[in-house]
């Protein structure tokens, strides 16, 4: 999870989570199958692009499918009930969006399918299976090594004179360590210093800003990962805050107030995950479907943001721009 919600989503998608009943008063629909989404929160990217995308392939929700949604809203300890809920329910394919929820489908499903949809190196996290072997495990990632020294790159761009910048990063994932050791050597070549921000929960936030304000960064980078994209609004609004421009992963926290971002566009990371769905739900096995890889990059933009701190965004930048926040 925008790896990653909108008033639109937790006004209409929430209430479906409100209003369906548990595995346990759930009465089986052998007409249709079942889909289980596990995941943070709704994002307007997600749950629209793969009703959308299902329904080119004829899997209209409420008709040929039903979909139970799950979602934690920032309480990662609810993953493993939801995971176990969706169990019990039966349901043909499992679509699991961060580690925390791949992780949870894993440990309750060995038998049914789990497509997921990962914002870190999925090799380094432990998710990939020998080449052969059976698994239930199938799905897509948002991590290329290769945007790393993308981002490194666009914040030289905002800020020229950059020889120092922070980088906000979760050491408990091991895909959010694989993006560090690539920034980190991006950023020498560059003649940039990196001063890590280390977080490992909600309450880290505030002082990891406080200890890196310590040694004056011009900058900071944000490494993907499920905590730091559940706290996006806060990271948004601390780096204003400390007056530090900030490159992004995802556009969830530009969306969030952020500066720039690049990385998957989730649309088509979402119509990955609902071509996984649609061969899974025809008989295709997971072991058949291989890892793959987000194809389709955006930059995105906040120019609200770059007034706030005061900065000229290079004309360059923004005719590049896949979207620009006015």
């Amino acid at each position: 999870m925008s790896a990653i919600g909108s008033a639109f989503a937790a006004g209409g998608l929430a209430l479906a989570v409100v209003a369906a009943p548990t595995a346990a008063a759930a009465q089986p629909d052998t007409r249709i199958p079942w889909i289980g989404y596990l995941a943070n929160e709704p994002t307007t990217d997600s749950i629209p692009v793969l009703r959308s995308k299902l329904r080119e392939r004829a899997w209209v929700e409420g008709q040929s499918i039903k979909i139970w949604y799950r979602y934690v809203q920032g309480k990662p300890e609810l993953y493993a009930q939801h995971a176990d809920d969706l169990v019990r329910l039966n349901v043909a394919v499992i679509v699991a969006v961060g580690a925390p929820a791949i992780e949870a489908a894993r440990r309750a499903t060995k038998t049914i399918p789990i497509v997921m949809v990962a914002l870190d190196d999925p090799v380094a996290g432990g998710l990939t299976a020998p080449a052969g072997a059976e698994t239930n495990l199938t799905g897509l990632t948002t991590f290329a090594a290769e945007l790393s020294a993308r981002r490194v790159e666009l914040l030289k761009q905002i800020v020229p004179a950059l020889t120092r910048a922070a980088v906000l990063w979760n050491p408990a994932s091991a895909g959010a360590s694989a993006d560090l050791q690539a920034t980190q050597a991006a950023a020498r070549a560059r003649g940039v210093e990196l001063v890590p921000m280390e977080v490992r929960a909600e309450g880290d936030f505030r002082e990891a800003f406080a200890r890196a304000q310590t040694q004056r960064p011009q900058g900071l980078i944000v490494l993907s990962d499920a905590l730091v994209l559940a706290h996006r609004q806060r990271i948004a609004t601390l780096a204003i805050r400390h007056r530090l421009p900030t490159v992004f992963p995802l556009r969830d926290f530009v969306d969030a107030g952020g500066l720039l971002s690049h990385g998957a566009a989730w649309a088509d990371v979402f119509g990955q995950a609902a071509t996984l769905v649609d061969r899974l739900l025809k008989g295709a096995r997971p072991s058949d479907l291989p890892l793959t890889h987000a194809s389709r990059f955006e930059l995105v933009i906040n120019l609200r943001t770059a007034r706030t701190l005061a900065l000229t965004i290079p004309s360059s930048l923004l005719q590049r721009a896949d979207r620009v926040i006015e």
